[in-house]
């Protein structure tokens, strides 16, 4: 252990100045020479701890053996096996706090962790640039409804694809991606990685059925009736307001709104830039979570002279990852602790002119563990603003669930399902990612998608059985 280097290997980033006016991507990611260098300070543990704090279960130290060795063909293909999007997870899932946080090397005196996610990241934009490989399948297993082709949905219906299923998604808007296309800023994932590895799941033979809304441009029923089963993985779209007094204010943004602009107009796959928002040069964002922060560094890339993230707790109970938060300091953005909204107030023109604040203090534990924030009375202040951005969450996305009532959702209207085997109430009927947990990782989804997977093929198969007998 000794001849290992305490740090990760470094990685070329565009330097603050610099990116904080740009929509390019920050981290430029690994080379050959310097994922063989991160590489070989992987232990090689035997009872490996990241692969069980991995929600798909990578064989971690096999990929990493592969990338140490120069053999990136054979990390593709130990990757190949988990994941159907590697590039994808390499930039976004929050490997602090799963595989990373297990890592033995990261457990010892002064070592960080190995850069598992950097690793990843390079192998699947290595392979990204290899010849699509068409699949040589016969997909004649049955037929399987996807609906929604967010991480979640992508995740199934590759899998399922590689084990014979002739699989359509259908996706509502007019792209695929969900969350990955119009929810993350190109700075943190480009469109141009997400569009090849959708590529590379459709060329499983999966069919893609774009601008169709289940629900109203094609029913529920129609969908059972001609598919074996189904996977609904629509995520969560409905955004959360806070319900502060003038939040119906021109100025005043739902974060998933506000995301879904930027990365319409920003996005490098994209050509159409008819899709204007309001030029703001002074921007409140209120919350504390990874997407709270896209909002931050999006409205400062936007050309805002000051954004200020105001967050009822404080850093240490910072729920969006570390790094996020570092980068947006180094980016300029300010802070505001324990602080909390509790007014948008208006200008002369009728547009948002100020963010009404009142500071807290931490309390009792709530149900989260956390401690609960307190206003102080009288300690009201006014932050000017011409916009202001909610960044606190998103409800089930309800357009399939109004035309689906058989369909069993819980008090937080988010679809009840079978934690082991992400079934439903409806038999053929499965369900995963955001849609059951309401807003979580993208890894997490993916982790959804791959159990459902699975057991879509065994009850398709049970079914058959059935019928013969």
């Amino acid at each position: 252990m000794g001849k290992r280097s305490y740090n990760k290997t470094p990685m070329r980033e565009q330097t603050p100045d610099v990116r904080q006016h740009n929509f390019k991507e920050v981290s430029f990611g690994y080379n050959r020479e310097e994922a063989q260098l991160e590489a070989s300070r992987c232990l090689q543990c035997k009872d490996a701890p990241c692969m069980q704090h991995c929600p798909v279960n990578i064989d971690i130290p096999g990929f990493i053996k592969q990338i140490k060795e120069g053999d990136l063909e054979g990390a593709r293909q130990v990757l190949a096996k988990y994941t159907n999007l590697p590039a994808i997870c390499g930039r976004v899932c929050p490997q602090e706090k799963q595989c990373e946080m297990a890592c033995r090397l990261g457990q010892a005196k002064k070592f960080e962790p190995v850069g598992i996610g950097r690793l990843e990241r390079m192998v699947g934009d290595w392979s990204l640039d290899q010849p699509i490989e068409e699949a040589n399948v016969v997909h004649d297993k049955g037929k399987v409804a996807v609906i929604g082709s967010g991480p979640s949905g992508l995740t199934a219906a590759g899998d399922l694809a590689k084990a014979g299923y002739q699989v359509v998604v259908f996706e509502s808007s007019s792209a695929a991606g969900g969350v990955l296309t119009y929810g993350i800023p190109e700075f943190r994932l480009p469109g141009e990685v997400v569009q090849k590895e959708i590529d590379q799941v459709l060329a499983q033979g999966v069919e893609l059925k774009t601008d169709v809304v289940v629900g109203k441009t094609i029913t529920i029923d129609e969908i059972l009736e001609d598919f074996d089963a189904c996977y609904v993985a629509v995520g969560a779209g409905t955004p959360y307001s806070m319900g502060v007094p003038g939040d119906e204010l021109d100025g005043v943004y739902a974060s998933l709104d506000y995301l879904t602009h930027i990365n319409l107009m920003h996005n490098s796959q994209n050509s159409n830039f008819d899709t204007p928002m309001q030029s703001a040069k002074k921007v409140v964002v209120i919350g504390g979570g990874n997407v709270a922060m896209d909002a931050a560094r999006s409205a400062k890339r936007a050309g805002a002279e000051s954004v200020t993230v105001v967050y009822r707790r404080t850093l240490t109970e910072l729920p969006a990852a570390i790094q996020e938060y570092r980068d947006s300091v180094e980016e300029g953005i300010e802070y505001n602790w324990l602080t909390s909204p509790v007014e948008y107030l208006a200008g002369a023109d009728g547009k948002l002119a100020g963010v009404k604040c009142i500071k807290m203090e931490l309390g009792e534990p709530d149900d989260s563990g956390r401690r609960r924030p307190v206003p102080i009375p009288g300690s009201e202040f006014v932050i000017e603003a011409d916009a202001a951005i909610e960044a606190i969450g998103e409800g089930a996305n309800r357009v399939l669930l109004d035309t689906f009532p058989d369909l069993e959702t819980n008090k937080w209207g988010c679809v009840e399902t079978d934690g082991k085997t992400c079934a439903t109430s409806i038999p053929g009927v499965f369900a995963g990612g955001d849609i059951v947990t309401g807003p979580a990782t993208v890894i997490l989804a993916m982790g959804a998608g791959k159990i459902a997977a699975q057991e879509i093929d065994q009850y398709i198969q049970s079914q058959h059985v059935t019928a013969t007998v």
